[in-house]
């Protein structure tokens, strides 16, 4: 069986040597020292790739396995752990960033195709203290219940709410070519435009509500 290039983090290597042999441990999950700046450029093990993110404004340089998925990268090597690993097969949008302004589920895409462009997590939206207007609408309507699943419900909702601004296109709107404004925007759309994030605690209404919340605090009017 293959070994995993040394440039994965410490606990990464062990989890994948577990799944191998079947032992049931708990992976050390401490992050090694001089993990955030990556593997030095004296030590080249061999398939690692030099990597360079722009993570929430600020360049981070890495040298990665380049198997490693963009979720991966955020949570064990930049310890931006908000981004949530749920399914980890691109089903339940837990791990949900936007990517040049596109939601994006990180979790099915690798970190080394990503170079150079702006990725947001959910560390970065607020300004300092000040919360984003779609996690405070989130706090607002009380729209989580665990909160696992929240980072990237927040994730995607500021990025539905962005689409709408630009006019695009949801699954249900009924004249593709005269689709609804952000003041517009119903309860149908949000619903569809959410439909690839699962809360598994069923806080669904709260969730809509917080997107018409933030819909109406981005200057977006009312719809009802």
């Amino acid at each position: 069986m293959r070994s995993r290039p040394r440039c994965a983090p410490r606990s990464a290597r062990r989890r994948w040597r577990r799944r191998g042999d079947g032992a049931v441990v708990v992976a050390d999950r401490q992050r090694p020292a001089g993990m955030d700046a990556g593997i030095g450029a004296s030590q080249s093990p061999e398939g690692c790739v030099p990597v360079r993110l722009r993570v929430n404004g600020e360049l981070r340089e890495l040298r990665l396995d380049p198997r490693t998925t963009l979720l991966d990268a955020l949570r064990d090597h930049l310890d931006l752990n908000g981004s949530k690993k749920g399914c980890d097969l691109g089903q339940c949008g837990a791990c949900t960033v936007l990517v040049d302004g596109q939601r994006e589920l990180a979790c099915l895409a690798l970190a080394v195709a990503h170079q150079e462009d702006e990725i947001t997590t959910i560390e970065g939206l607020a300004d300092g203290d000040r919360l984003d207007p779609v996690q405070a609408a989130f706090i607002e309507c009380d729209a989580l219940q665990c909160g696992y699943c929240t980072s990237g419900q927040i994730m995607s909702a500021v990025a539905l709410l962005e689409e709408a601004r630009r006019g695009v296109p949801s699954h249900v709107t009924l004249d593709v070519s005269a689709p609804p404004s952000l003041g517009a925007l119903s309860d149908e759309e949000i619903r569809e435009r959410l439909s690839g994030n699962l809360c598994r605690c069923g806080a669904y209404p709260n969730i809509v509500a917080a997107v018409r919340r933030a819909r109406d605090l981005n200057g977006g009017g009312s719809a009802d």
